[in-house]
């Protein structure tokens, strides 16, 4: 594919991965996905947007060769430096040693590390900073953590196109480039934002707010389809899912998951519910492991202000289901949640303290320290999973929050 013109000036000069089938180990990519990067013209110069993965250099190469030559390009802008996008980046600046290159503040020990230069010529950008090249202007946005915290964004004023970086991608291979040329890419578009964009739903609201200041044609994104037919439908799509909804008049969720090998978990689980319910202003749930999959865990851990983990311990080690929800929350926005653990256990009981560790590193708040009951719980333990549940509860609702920041 060589350069592909999207705007008066503006070219696509991204490649394409067709046959990957799995992106950073999480992702499924069932029809490949692309490197986006784009390539403006302007009276005295031209200005480069993003790079690509490192193999796919030569063909970046080509389309730059098809549209300028090295020597008139004047800037880069770098607005994410995964190694997908920054991959010809050090070659480019070979090749074109006059550019300067354009980071947000937070990219400039990762671009000397990418490209093994100290003495790259860069500069930091952020909101209400511009570039003025002849005849165009870009303006920088600060866009941290969509999804990496050196992320940003840039708009081009007189073209209306904003060049958005990784967020409203898709991982979808289609030669056609455009969204209303390409198949039918809505699931791809969804799953991108559920494995990538969703523990980040405050800094994605805050991009928006940005974003809506703009006079927007086109949302040039650095994976998938171009969007110039209706951008503002995705941009909408990314505002929906990531604004949070009272639709409990204010009552927050505790949830409890548990595996049991004998019941003893589960009887633990279900008086620590009792607990809670005994508090007007939470909503309690209970689930059975084995029996949620991936995408409803998702569902329930997102809405949950706390969650509660039990577990036996089986050969030291805590059952598979529930690691596989530990390793859901990867794929969730933490900030404010609050988990604790419990379980009964036969010989060394370790699995609770491992599930413990799990949720500390993963930035929850972990207030109380966990309920571990050998073998079958008495009537007088399981009043104290009774009262685990209560005090759990008043946490949630605010007691002794200051103890956990």
């Amino acid at each position: 594919m060589s350069a592909v013109k999207i705007k008066r000036d503006v070219y696509y000069i991204g490649v394409s991965d067709p046959d990957i089938r799995t992106f950073d180990i999480i992702m499924k990519t069932a029809n490949g996905t692309t490197y986006n990067a784009y390539l403006v013209k302007t009276t005295q110069g031209v200005i480069i947007l993003d790079t690509v993965k490192e193999e796919f250099s030569q063909e970046f190469f080509e389309n730059i060769e098809s549209v300028c030559r090295y020597e008139e390009i004047k800037y880069i802008v770098m607005h994410h430096l995964e190694p997908d996008h920054s991959g010809a980046l050090l070659e480019l600046t070979k090749k074109a040693p006059q550019a300067k290159v354009f980071i947000s503040p937070m990219a400039g020990p990762m671009i000397k590390a990418i490209t093994g230069k100290e003495d790259i010529e860069f500069e930091n950008v952020w909101t209400n900073k511009e570039l003025k090249l002849g005849d165009k202007t870009l303006k920088f946005l600060s866009t941290p953590n969509l999804h990496w915290p050196e992320t940003m964004s840039s708009y081009l004023v007189e073209e209306k196109v904003l060049f958005s970086g990784d967020v409203f991608g898709s991982h979808y291979f289609d030669s056609r480039v455009f969204n209303d040329l390409v198949g039918d890419f809505e699931y791809a578009f969804k799953y991108y934002y559920e494995h990538i964009m969703r523990p980040f739903k405050s800094d994605v609201i805050n991009a928006i707010k940005l974003y809506e200041k703009l006079d927007i044609d086109i949302v040039a994104t650095l994976h998938g389809p171009v969007l110039r037919k209706n951008p503002h439908e995705y941009i909408e799509l990314y505002k929906k899912w990531s604004t949070k909804t009272d639709r409990l008049h204010g009552k927050k969720i505790v949830s409890i998951f548990y595996v049991t090998s004998y019941k003893n978990t589960k009887d633990m689980a279900e008086r620590i519910y009792d607990g809670l319910e005994s508090s007007e202003t939470l909503i309690a749930n209970i689930y059975d492991l084995m029996a949620l999959d991936e995408q409803n865990m998702l569902s329930i851990l997102e809405e949950s202000t706390g969650i509660i983990i039990g577990t036996p311990t089986i050969n030291s080690d805590a059952p598979k289901p529930v690691w596989d929800l530990l390793s859901c929350m990867m794929l969730l926005e933490k900030k404010g949640k609050i988990g604790a653990c419990f379980g009964s256990f036969g010989w060394s009981g370790e699995a609770v303290d491992m599930i413990q560790a799990r949720l500390k590193a993963l930035k929850f708040r972990v207030p109380l320290e966990p309920q571990k009951i050998k073998l079958v719980p008495t009537k007088m333990e399981l009043n104290e999973s009774y009262n685990f549940g209560v005090e759990f509860g008043e946490i949630v609702n605010g007691k002794m929050m200051e103890m956990t920041l």
